[in-house]
């Protein structure tokens, strides 16, 4: 079992955007390893300063004197790194940051981390566009764990590669992330008891504390059952009309609840794909919760987490530059369904389907793969063995999960 959590991609990611742009952002849920993963980066700079504006004497600090870190005791030459953790909650951020780089992205290196959405934040003054590169951290996936230093290149040639065929690490790994969820403290200590005590000052925190502080929304009890219903709807599109009648609320409050709940890196959606599929639906998104562990049915807790390891590689591969990539599903009128479709510049990539442990082929999953032309992968949560299957419509792979996903770059 991999326990040393060196971030080794999410390091290289900054290190490439760094050498480019002298301000990175780097956002993602509350407790995913941020300020670890910055003082990580830290550790690799002769010359640091590490500013954190939940911490009172850092606030008063910066408050006294903006530019504090022009005082940092250096040991060469080399430029030093400036890291200013949570600074969104710092009312006049924006104007603050762009005042900085404007007058020190010469002299400094500056890593700004959040846990909301930093580049989405409408407080705040002038814009940062053009200042600034960004980057998301996530919570802990089998991928990253069991990282094959894959390369984009490689998975687009075959995206079917297996590459753990029967090894154990993974797997058990796998059924870790299931229990417990990527979150380093639950995931690391492997105990029930410590996951429920987690989750429960987790999302009360961030729901309590981050929203109700940082926006002007005033119905926090709604957005609370809101988001306390939302691990019961996993694997189906959502409803807002159906969830907005349990809630007893209006349509567009409970639109920007789920909007505020995505912003704060609680959930995440995706959006139904359509080109090249006929009576496909067009509006209704698929919810996933980041805290995957609460999801009561199994089969729907599965396709979360599969759900959160697509969307980190689509993520990484957007913020590092590669392309313009997606994340989606297929479903029709007729309720055919496909979990999962990854693209790349509007055009279909690979299907995914989730099975709890079915390997026989998917129909749906066979039907749109003629329709779209591109390779598809069928992932189970556990297995003894893979099969490949050649479809009229591309190469189709029946697999563990566990065997593919550390191929995923």
């Amino acid at each position: 079992m991999v326990m040393m959590l060196k971030r080794s991609p999410y390091v290289r990611t900054w290190e490439e955007l760094s050498r480019e742009k002298n301000m990175v952002f780097l956002s993602g849920p509350r407790q995913c390893g941020k300020t670890t993963l910055a003082k990580m980066i830290s550790d690799s700079y002769a010359n640091s300063v590490y500013f954190n504006w939940d911490i009172i004497t850092d606030k008063r600090r910066l408050i006294e004197d903006p530019y504090f870190f022009q005082n940092v005791q250096r040991v060469d030459e080399s430029t030093p790194l400036v890291v200013l953790d949570e600074i969104h909650k710092y009312r006049d951020w924006k104007n603050y940051l762009k005042g900085a780089y404007d007058r020190f992205n010469e002299q400094y290196v500056f890593l700004v981390t959040g846990s909301g959405r930093l580049d989405l934040y409408r407080r705040g003054g002038d814009s940062l566009a053009g200042r600034y590169y960004s980057f998301h951290l996530w919570p802990l996936t089998c991928a990253e764990l069991h990282c094959r230093d894959s390369t984009l290149e490689r998975f687009r040639d075959d995206p079917l590669q297996v590459c753990e065929a029967g090894r154990a690490e993974p797997q058990a790994t796998l059924e870790r992330l299931l229990a417990f969820s990527g979150f380093p403290e639950p995931y690391l200590a492997a105990k029930q008891t410590t996951y429920r005590r987690w989750a429960r000052t987790y999302h009360r925190q961030i729901v309590r504390d981050d929203i109700r502080d940082l926006t002007d929304v005033k119905h926090i009890d709604d957005i609370e059952i809101l988001f306390s219903l939302l691990p019961s709807k996993v694997g189906a599109p959502l409803s807002i009309p159906n969830l907005a009648t349990d809630l007893k609320a209006a349509y567009n409050g409970v639109k920007s609840w789920l909007d505020v709940l995505e912003r704060f890196y609680l959930t995440f959606s995706v959006r139904p794909w359509t080109s090249g599929i006929t009576r496909a639906i067009h509006k209704e998104r698929k919810t996933y919760v980041f805290d995957y562990a609460t999801v009561p049915d199994q089969g729907a807790r599965f396709e979360n987490l599969i759900a959160v390891e697509l969307l980190r590689a689509v993520t990484a591969w957007n913020d590092l530059g590669y392309g313009d990539f997606g994340l989606h599903y297929i479903r029709t009128k007729e309720k055919r369904e496909v979990d999962f479709l990854l693209s790349e510049g509007r055009k279909p990539l690979l299907l995914v389907e989730v099975k709890l442990a079915d390997d026989t082929p998917s129909a749906n999953l066979q039907r749109f793969q003629n329709a779209l032309g591109v390779p598809a992968v069928q992932l189970l949560a556990q297995g003894t063995g893979f099969k490949r299957i050649e479809n009229s419509g591309g190469p189709l792979l029946v697999v563990p999960a566990s065997w593919w996903l550390p191929n995923l770059p």
